[in-house]
């Protein structure tokens, strides 16, 4: 029984240690496009280099299995193909964001994801929310408001974009959640890189300027391989640990773009941000409680 129960905690560890690394890779993808975006490359081209590296590597794993001939034979093909065009949208949205604003005001605006989550899994899942998630989402709405200030004189446009991609993150995190048994997740990996390939290619083509050093080139093409690589990550994390476990090391992606800010672009996030983050964070673990309270009533 000792031994079950110690394998069960070491499996679990094993999640949160790669959910861990899966967000540190998701902040080399913003701190590239950032890099990259002050070399003045645009943001369509880089959006579409993020997705041409994960639809190559998610079609040589999937030629390499003999699964290629499956793919556009995929029960609700439509949906798997919304699901990435959600994906591709966070993308460019924030890829435009961060052309603008801090990292540190970014990552803190994408963790509202969860808090809209919450929000819309009463109409679109049919869960119940209940009084204390609900006044979860109002604080989380209030850390939002905190963040960007939008009446505030150093107030940018820009965080609307941001706010955007974290909206289209949390439509594709709920479609996520009803496809999962249904669809392989490296049918949902092809299809994720397949639709931003094929609708941002006219726009990178249209929009191309090429890297002025062999730096930002390997930087540039290895957003595709982050990309793919810490989606990976995170899906083999939650098969060692239950997501209820998992959701508050996702926080640590904050973390991870605050050291970034600091060490590549010199800036660290004004009293405001810091104050806003720690109310969505709150908010956030408000509603991971109530998910696990939950959770645990429903075991038999």
């Amino acid at each position: 029984m000792v031994g079950a129960i110690a394998q069960k905690q070491d499996r679990a560890l094993f999640g949160i240690i790669l959910m861990v690394i899966a967000y540190l890779i998701f902040s080399f993808i913003d701190v590239s496009a950032k890099w990259l975006a002050i070399a003045g490359l645009p943001a369509m081209q880089l959006a579409f280099m993020r997705y041409v590296g994960h639809m190559a590597i998610s079609t040589g794993l999937l030629v390499r299995d003999g699964d290629l001939g499956s793919l556009f034979r995929t029960k609700y093909l439509l949906v798997v193909m919304f699901r990435g065009s959600l994906l591709m949208g966070s993308t460019i949205l924030n890829f435009i964001a961060v052309q603008y604003l801090p990292l540190t005001l970014t990552s803190t605006i994408l963790f509202s994801a969860p808090i809209i989550i919450c929000l819309l899994s009463w109409p679109l899942l049919g869960e119940k929310v209940g009084y204390w998630r609900w006044s979860a989402i109002m604080l989380g709405f209030i850390g939002i408001l905190v963040t960007i200030r939008p009446f505030d004189s150093d107030f940018h446009y820009a965080a609307f974009y941001s706010l955007g991609g974290a909206f289209c993150f949390a439509l594709y995190s709920i479609l996520t959640r009803r496809l999962a048994g249904e669809i392989s997740v490296d049918v949902m990996q092809f299809h994720s890189g397949f639709v931003g390939t094929v609708v941002l290619l006219p726009f990178a083509i249209l929009s191309w300027q090429s890297p002025d050093t062999m730096m930002d080139w390997a930087i540039m093409i290895m957003l595709g391989v982050f990309g793919w690589m810490g989606h990976q990550l995170l899906t083999h994390a939650h098969s060692f640990a239950a997501a209820n476990v998992l959701t508050p090391f996702g926080y640590s992606f904050i973390l991870f773009l605050t050291t970034w800010s600091y060490l590549v672009f010199d800036h660290l996030p004004d009293i405001w941000t810091v104050i806003g983050a720690s109310i969505i964070i709150t908010s956030g673990l408000i509603i991971w409680f109530r998910e696990m309270k939950k959770a645990k009533v429903m075991q038999p």
